[in-house]
């Protein structure tokens, strides 16, 4: 997977809150971010739909389908389709070996969004300061299509995401199996237990967990505001490694420090 510079991905992000009309703030230091829930409840999933489905975030993703040609500004008529599904990512918890700690927790909720002319997006709905808020649009459909291969291959099971190298899995008693080609190259086509999965990770991002000298140096946890950058940059920034943060109400979801942002274009800046 290409991994580009963090200071193009963080752009990219900025681009996400113009579109969706948020102001881009000032730099500032890192706060503490808003926790989201531990399950995706109805309380959440209706508040989810509803952000999902205001006039502002239509009209954004009116833009968002547009922004290539493939389809007009008027004849995108996006819509919503069925309701938001959960996306676990892995957990520091876990990582950090603290006891009982699942292998994930709720990162975002996901909204399927259809264009006119077929395009699909997942919009990235998180708890902020502000209430329930799009946070980002992503092309594709792949937090759909994992959640149903997951619960194919392990009814019942928790089907997340290891951001730092785009990888699916799904989890459950004590085994982790592989969904797509990245979590077979981490794990092998037939999974592993869960306590060596715990061994990978923990070798891997257990020096960038917050509290330690990376996540000090603001690479990793928290929120943080960041400056306006040029239209050009944030959209060079597709498929970049990006850290944790977010700020104005906006995340940049990928825990731990640097996360592969999947085939996603960010609309408007999200700091």
């Amino acid at each position: 997977m290409t991994q580009r510079a963090a200071t193009a991905a963080a752009a990219a992000v900025l681009a996400a809150t113009a579109l969706l009309g948020l102001a881009p703030q000032a730099a500032a230091a890192p706060a503490s971010p808003v926790p989201q829930p531990q399950s995706a409840t109805a309380e959440n999933k209706a508040a989810a739909a509803q952000a999902a489905t205001a006039p502002d975030t239509l009209a954004t993703l009116s833009r968002f389908f547009a922004r290539e040609g493939k389809v007009s500004l008027t004849a995108a008529r996006p819509r919503i389709e069925g309701e938001a599904i959960p996306v676990n990512h892995l957990s520091p918890e876990f990582v950090a070996g603290r006891a009982g700690a699942p292998v994930a927790r709720l990162e975002f909720l996901a909204g399927k969004a259809v264009s006119s002319d077929g395009q699909q997006a997942a919009l990235w709905i998180a708890r902020t300061e502000a209430g329930w808020q799009v946070v980002n649009i992503a092309t594709g459909d792949d937090e759909f299509r994992y959640a149903q291969l997951g619960a194919a291959k392990l009814p019942g099971g928790t089907v997340f995401r290891e951001p730092q190298i785009d990888a699916w899995y799904v989890a459950g008693g004590s085994r982790v199996l592989p969904l797509d080609e990245d979590a077979v190259r981490a794990v092998g086509a037939g999974g592993t237990t869960l306590g060596a999965y715990r061994t990978r990770v923990a070798e891997a991002y257990g020096d960038k967990l917050p509290g330690s000298a990376y996540a000090e140096g603001g690479m990793a946890g928290g929120y943080a505001e960041a400056e306006a950058v040029p239209a050009a940059v944030a959209a060079d920034a597709e498929g970049a490694g990006v850290p944790w943060a977010a700020g104005a109400g906006a995340l940049v979801l990928g825990m731990l420090g640097v996360a592969a942002v999947r085939r996603s274009r960010r609309v408007g800046a999200r700091a």
